[in-house]
């Protein structure tokens, strides 16, 4: 890939324009992240220096040594001091799982035996057979005992548990974890991650492996989005209602079957909506 760079006043013109404005888009919310939580412009650089080392001692797999140093630093116009330091200091990342509570609470979401005529979740037992929170907690694990899951997920605001009626009720139908910010964080990072994994794969591929797609619209109202809105949460709780039984069910056969099972995969869906940039002759009239 050509990187050569040219100065033009205070702007930067790359070899590959459409890369530029491509690189635009996906650091500006990155930037906005990154003053939001006060983080200066010199540790964004230096964790960008570590990506770029990773990544180009990826594209170098099975080499080492000095050689090894050598080539990253030529890949990465990076200085081989520095590329020496970075490479003793790099961890590989670590992986959000879901917790045990997280899953007990996708699996409630997503059991359309769970749920009332209307398709809203039904009120579960504390305790007792099937169907009753403890019989769910224990579908998922027998590791944690379920008062030590119900605690956890009437922590994070996901269930309430009424001590008089002894019932448990179910509060989301998706898990946000807006209030745990560090968790928050690494569900930010894993989901995005694997998103933008998924479209550089696709465009650095022959034949693109993974699917990501979307579809956009503007001149929407207010009212308009509002229902996109709507229909993007059922399609959701359809999603989620048919997959995580599914997924279950391979996991399982996986298991019985003795296959090696070394694979992961990550289903999402997403909506964005923001006021529409204003034309270039708008701007003019103004």
């Amino acid at each position: 890939m050509n990187m050569a760079r040219k100065e033009s006043g205070t702007r930067t013109a790359l070899a590959d324009p459409a890369l530029g404005d491509a690189l635009g888009l996906l650091l500006a919310p990155v930037a906005r992240l990154c003053l939001a939580r006060g983080l200066n412009f010199a540790s964004a650089v230096e964790l960008l220096k570590h990506s770029y080392v990773g990544a180009a001692r990826e594209a170098h797999a099975g080499r080492h040594g000095p050689r090894d140093i050598a080539r990253v630093s030529a890949a990465t116009g990076i200085s081989r001091r520095e590329v020496t330091r970075i490479s003793n200091e790099l961890v590989a990342p670590s992986v959000v799982r879901g917790s045990p509570a997280t899953k007990v609470f996708t699996k409630w979401a997503s059991n359309a035996r769970l749920r009332d005529r209307d398709g809203h979740p039904r009120p579960l037992r504390r305790q007792g057979r099937a169907p009753s929170f403890e019989a769910l907690s224990y579908s998922v694990t027998h590791d944690i005992h379920p008062t030590v899951i119900l605690d956890e997920l009437c922590r994070l605001g996901l269930v309430r548990h009424d001590a008089e009626s002894g019932l448990v009720h179910l509060l989301r139908d998706a898990f946000a974890p807006h209030e745990d910010q560090g968790r928050a964080l690494s569900f930010l990072g894993s989901n995005v991650g694997d998103h933008l994994l998924a479209a550089v794969d696709n465009i650095l591929a022959e034949q693109p492996p993974h699917l990501e797609q979307a579809v956009f619209a503007d001149e929407l109202s207010d009212e308009s989005v509002a229902q996109v809105r709507s229909l993007v949460t059922a399609q959701w709780r359809s999603l989620l209602a048919e997959f995580v039984p599914k997924l279950e069910a391979l996991i399982e056969a996986d298991r019985v079957a003795g296959k090696r099972a070394r694979q992961r995969v990550r289903i999402g869906l997403y909506s964005f909506h923001a006021d529409m940039p204003e034309s270039t002759e708008q701007l003019k009239k103004d």
